[in-house]
């Protein structure tokens, strides 16, 4: 059975971020390990919810090959997340978006670029010669529910408007 492949250490830790345990603790440390599961290699990521106690697992594919990023966030490379859909990334840009602290600089900025990195996240579900997320660019829950609530928001001149105002707006934090 082959596991949905995390592209990095970022996007495996948002992905556990964004799927907290049953109780809605989303607070577990986890610890990860290199495995092997039915003969496939992959990442092991384990932990213990604190808030009660359930030992939490989940297991992703290893990439073709390594995120080679000094940028802060690495969520992967050129193609699009198995993880996360065009809706999820866009839900996580306008939560961070949303939230960018004021009179914080530093902190200001970090939430600028992981908005920014969620933005160009988006724009890797649009194939090239479209001008849009395709439908298959959607399997969530949340995912779906973010394209319902303004599919126009996934063309990829409004993603471009977008990722370029949150970068020009990280550049004034520097």
């Amino acid at each position: 059975m082959p596991f949905p492949v995390a592209r990095s250490r970022d996007e495996a830790h948002l992905y556990l971020d964004l799927h907290p345990c049953g109780c809605g603790s989303a607070d577990t440390t986890w610890e990860s390990a290199l495995a092997n599961a039915g003969g496939e290699p992959v990442s092991w990521y384990t932990g213990v919810c604190p808030g009660c106690g359930t030992e939490r697992e989940f297991l992703f594919g290893l990439p073709e090959r390594e995120v080679a990023s000094v940028r802060f966030p690495a969520f992967g490379g050129p193609e699009p997340s198995q993880l996360l859909d065009a809706g999820e990334w866009l839900w996580v840009a306008d939560l961070t978006a949303g939230n960018v602290p004021v009179g914080e600089p530093g902190e200001a900025l970090q939430a600028l670029t992981i908005a920014m990195a969620a933005i160009e996240e988006v724009m890797k579900f649009v194939s090239p010669g479209q001008e849009e997320v395709s439908d298959g660019g959607f399997w969530s829950e949340r995912g779906q529910r973010v394209r319902a609530a303004a599919p126009g928001r996934f063309r990829l001149n409004r993603l471009l408007v977008v990722r370029n105002t949150y970068r020009d707006l990280a550049a004034r934090q520097a």
